[in-house]
């Protein structure tokens, strides 16, 4: 297989950076499984992780703040049928693994538990992203530079900027999972990310912008194109909320813009498919698989192999293949993201979506790179059909409740749409539903298919993982907005 020496070459880059500084290795991993079984327990992982992060801000033409973290440690876990056992320490030593053990291997009853022993596992794609650190592929000035230069950029952009505010992040992160099946994989993953907001003001009113993006690459990917971008997007938002009347309330038809607008898709509808959710029962598509849960039409994806992006990962954080899952098909649900634990008690298999924010977390199923896919109409045609409604472009924060799956959505950029055309800006719409009765009010999408520039971070239960979203121009009908006129 075309993969197998990258994977050795990662879990290389694994064992040197986690295991043989500490006088660890593959040895000391079989005997904290052994010690875990020793009691009947049904599976068992160690995840071990070294970090290495860095950032810098921008604010006022100044590099004023600078932040530098190594982080590592390793997490143990057990399980029991329903039950998990979980301990972790920031301490790599063999006496420190092997008292993690002793710990979560209480979870069993006495008594010698089966191992299952199968094969190591590489990934089952090509690689999505290289084995760099991207904390050094700039120097100290030329970061401080690159900062300087996207500032330059947004003040030159409209003399109506009276301020810029820029943050440059890098991540090196290095991962390796050790199962009681006998799977032991690693990956090296870089994450680079650029924000940037700007004020604008006239007349005495101020409005904000945002751009930024990123991916799994070194900082050469921020180049001036790139850059350009970002200040194009920023600029253009706070300058056309300096515009903005106050919008409109009631019931209305809605547009959607392709692209970061798929966070709506993400919180009202993805965070619904994840299978601990499900299996509890505690989630509105709980129990539906096989029946219609959207319009005709709407295909939802979560993929996790797209090469270089934010959400994507050669392995999930239980040593299982990403891949690309279809959860809404035409409109029919169709599956729900897993991980180890809860796949096994749904019968089902895993998806590569057991994700954790670091070794001290345990893993729950998780999103990737969550969208929906195009459909055959121009965006034009869609604002065109709209007599009057709002046009989202992009949105702000949003709140979720899963259970009943109502949503509240602020709109950071968004038009009135009057007789089939775009004519003014409006601040302060906010966009209320339920994610399923929502997804059967699509009755339009668009062919024009974007994802994010990578900015997401997703939250759940306590933890943040970077993730991706997308999404055609969409129309819904009856949407209820709250606005401020």
């Amino acid at each position: 297989m075309k993969q197998t020496e990258p994977a050795i070459a990662a879990l290389a880059t694994a064992k040197s950076l986690i295991l043989e500084p500490w006088g660890l290795d593959e040895s000391d991993m079989a005997r904290a499984i052994g010690e875990i079984f020793t009691h009947q327990v049904d599976y068992a992982d160690l995840y071990f992780q070294y970090t290495r992060s860095e950032g810098w801000s921008l604010e006022e033409g100044i590099v004023k703040t600078g932040s530098y973290s190594i982080g590592q440690g390793v997490g143990v876990r057990a399980l029991s049928g329903e039950k998990t056992a979980f301990a972790y320490s920031d301490t790599l030593s063999p006496d420190a693994l092997m008292e993690s053990a002793r710990v979560v291997r209480s979870i069993g009853a006495q008594g010698a538990g089966t191992q299952k022993v199968s094969r190591r596992v590489p990934p089952a794609h090509e690689l999505l992203y290289p084995a760099l650190d991207p904390v050094s592929t700039l120097s100290a000035p030329d970061k401080v530079a690159l900062l300087e230069r996207v500032e330059k950029m947004a003040r030159a952009a409209d003399p109506h900027i009276v301020q810029v505010m820029a943050g440059l992040a890098s991540q090196y992160d290095v991962v390796m999972v050790a199962g009681s099946d006998g799977r032991l994989a690693a990956d090296v993953r870089p994450l680079v990310r650029l924000s940037l907001t700007v004020i604008a003001e006239r007349n005495g009113r101020r409005e904000m912008g945002h751009g930024g993006g990123g991916g799994r690459s070194g900082l050469a990917y921020f180049t001036d194109d790139v850059l350009r971008g970002y200040v194009q997007r920023a600029t253009h938002e706070a300058l056309t909320n300096l515009e903005a009347r106050p919008a409109p309330a009631g019931e209305m038809t809605v547009v959607l813009g392709s692209g970061w607008p798929g966070i709506l898709l993400h919180e009202a509808v993805g965070h619904g498919l994840e299978g601990d959710f499900n299996r509890k029962g505690s989630s509105v598509f709980s129990g539906r698989i096989g029946e219609r849960v959207a319009s005709p039409g709407v295909t939802v994806i979560d993929d996790g192999t797209i090469a270089g992006r934010r959400g994507s990962l050669n392995i999930d954080d239980e040593g299982n293949p990403t891949q690309r899952n279809v959860l809404i098909e035409d409109g029919i649900l169709t599956g729900y993201m897993q991980d180890h634990l809860n796949a096994g008690l749904m019968n089902t298999p895993t998806t590569g979506n057991g994700r954790r924010e670091s070794f001290a977390h345990l893993p729950m199923p998780r999103m990737t790179n969550t969208f929906m896919l195009a459909g055959n109409h121009e965006p034009d045609e869609i604002i065109e059909s709209v007599k009057d409604g709002l046009y989202a472009v992009n949105f702000g924060g949003g709140q979720v409740d899963i259970t009943s799956g109502k949503f509240v959505f602020t709109a950071s950029e968004a038009y009135r749409i009057e007789n089939g055309k775009v004519t003014y800006p409006v601040k302060g719409a906010t966009l209320i539903g339920n994610g399923p009765d929502a997804m059967n009010r699509v009755s339009m999408i668009g062919n024009d298919l974007q994802l994010d520039s990578g900015v997401g971070t997703c939250g759940k239960d306590g933890q943040s993982v970077p993730v991706g979203v997308g999404m055609p121009t969409l129309r819904m009908d009856g949407l209820t907005v709250g606005g401020t006129a």
